[in-house]
């Protein structure tokens, strides 16, 4: 996914990562497509009437989309920045509610939801924690959903990390999480499970997954800015990561047209709590 790269991420850094950039990173970071909420919802029965538990709401994107469902949305967002700029965006929402904490420490205060949701944010919650927490907080029957990003490549299609390999190797040389994203096809052929390493067990039914494709069209530097916003670049030094940058909004510029793309399959995993 956009931002879970080979190995599991230090997830004490979280606050950190996205809360130096909350603007950015609500600027730049892809939506997802109406298609996957109106499954989510037909999938889960969730209407007007359902509570609606969202972990790492980030800016609030796809907080906004549950809230204009008519569904009553509680958010846990772990970053300062991140969870204020979601409460200036959301504010004309009277049944969004916004709580600052990790998932893991969350006060639930006995509260029970029909859906939990993550939007490309599970990945930075201990799983030896967060399934179960997250099966204990849900009501009975209620569903568990995940949301995400897989960015992908087509054979064929001019591809920007082809053009900027030598880069990387140049500004931050042997990183290990260097490399082209897989095939499309390849993707669409794997969409079993949670799509994570450390997965539930018996606390959640069969998984269901759907796939969207969705592209996001950039210039040199709104790439750049983009990837500004991802941990893998956060976590590098600035005097690394602001030459590299500049350098890959230079190679699009000069040998790509100054236009790139940036291709993804959508995902929605669904299941339900086990009794």
């Amino acid at each position: 996914m956009t931002d879970d790269p080979q190995t599991r991420p230090n997830r004490l850094d979280l606050g950190r990562v996205f809360n130096e950039v909350p603007e950015l990173y609500d600027r730049v970071r892809p939506g997802y497509p109406d298609e996957l909420f109106a499954d989510l919802g037909t999938i889960t029965g969730m209407d007007r009437t359902s509570s609606v538990l969202e972990v790492g709401c980030g800016t609030g994107q796809a907080t906004r989309t549950l809230a204009t469902l008519g569904c009553s949305v509680t958010a846990v967002e772990p970053g300062a920045g991140m969870a204020a700029l979601a409460r200036q965006r959301l504010a004309s929402f009277p049944d969004v509610d916004i709580e600052g904490s990790t998932f893991e420490e969350w006060d639930d205060r006995g509260r029970r939801f029909d859906v939990l949701v993550a939007a490309q944010s599970w990945h930075w919650v201990d799983p030896s924690i967060g399934w179960q927490r997250a099966h204990d907080v849900l009501s009975p029957g209620g569903w568990m959903a995940l949301l995400g990003h897989v960015v992908v490549r087509r054979p064929g299609e001019p591809e920007v990390y082809a053009e900027t390999a030598d880069l990387h190797e140049r500004f931050c040389p042997g990183n290990p999480d260097w490399g082209h994203p897989p095939l499309e096809e390849e993707v669409r052929s794997t969409d079993g499970g949670w799509g994570l390493v450390d997965g539930p067990g018996g606390l959640f039914g069969p998984t269901i997954v759907r796939w969207y494709p969705t592209v996001q069209w950039f210039d040199g530097d709104g790439f750049a800015d983009h990837l500004r916003s991802l941990s893998l670049f956060r976590r590098l030094d600035r005097d690394v990561r602001e030459p590299l940058l500049d350098a890959i909004a230079e190679r699009i510029r000069s040998r790509m047209g100054d236009r790139t793309s940036r291709r993804y399959l959508s995902v929605l995993r669904v299941g339900q709590r086990a009794e």
